[in-house]
């Protein structure tokens, strides 16, 4: 049962504002550390359950913004894979437990944080070109699936999207297209599986405000930050809240 008290809105609303400014303009690749956030006060489920429709609406409320600055050939494979993604994702979420996703998820954050520092050091070889369609594909059957367990996409996507050599604006346009049509996907099987309750539709309602805010403060940090701030930030968060996964997975 959710408990509409302090705690729930001192806990919730901060995470509801990350998310929007994660996907407004700070990359969606750490919109999940939201979903990681509500999981102290609340169950998994209840969770990822309040956190779709609100990253739902984020989606709706960043598309006009970023609406054709994206790169539809690498959204396309992306999307192209995130589908069956899902399918993945609806089949392990009802065989696993909580600590293996968080597990999965923690690593899947801080190996690309690792690999992308080792990129930049020159302490791995650079690759000849951009990643192949076939590694979007691959790439988006990981974000959908991780997408679904733990709206834990981003990373993954961002694997594939920095190697295309896009723009900041590119990036951030794709992916919103990309969880667009991911998180669209996602919400039948959830509402099939019974995740959603009057309670978490009461506290969507109630956290909606703060979730555009969020959105409305993404977007116009993005067209004030550099790229290399941008991505730079990124990586930090991706750090802490992969950190923290596993610290809980563990613990």
């Amino acid at each position: 049962m959710l408990e509409f008290n302090l705690l729930f809105f001192a806990v919730a609303i901060p995470a509801t504002v990350f998310a929007g400014i994660s996907k407004g303009g700070f990359g969606s690749g750490v919109a999940f550390a939201s979903s990681s956030i509500l999981a102290l006060i609340l169950t998994p489920t209840q969770a990822l359950a309040l956190m779709l429709p609100l990253l739902m609406l984020i989606d709706v409320a960043t598309l006009r913004p970023y609406w054709r600055r994206w790169s539809w050939p690498d959204a396309r494979v992306l999307i192209l894979g995130g589908v069956p993604g899902v399918l993945l994702g609806i089949w392990l979420f009802q065989v696993t437990n909580d600590d293996v996703l968080r597990l999965l998820i923690g690593g899947i954050s801080l190996a690309f944080v690792v690999w992308q520092v080792m990129r930049r050091q020159g302490w791995l070889p650079e690759a000849q070109g951009r990643l192949a369609a076939s590694s979007g594909v691959l790439a988006g059957l990981v974000a959908g699936f991780t997408s679904f367990v733990s709206h834990a996409g981003g990373p993954p996507a961002a694997v594939y999207l920095l190697s295309q050599r896009l723009t900041k604006t590119q990036f951030q346009a794709t992916t919103v297209l990309l969880f667009w049509v991911i998180n669209i996907a996602k919400f039948i099987p959830y509402a099939w599986l019974g995740l959603f309750t009057l309670q978490t539709t009461l506290a969507n309602l109630m956290l909606a405000p703060f979730a555009l805010l969020g959105a409305w403060l993404g977007v116009k940090a993005h067209h004030l930050i550099s790229d290399r701030l941008f991505f730079g930030l990124t990586y930090v968060l991706l750090t802490v809240t992969g950190c923290k996964l596993i610290w809980d997975a563990l613990t």
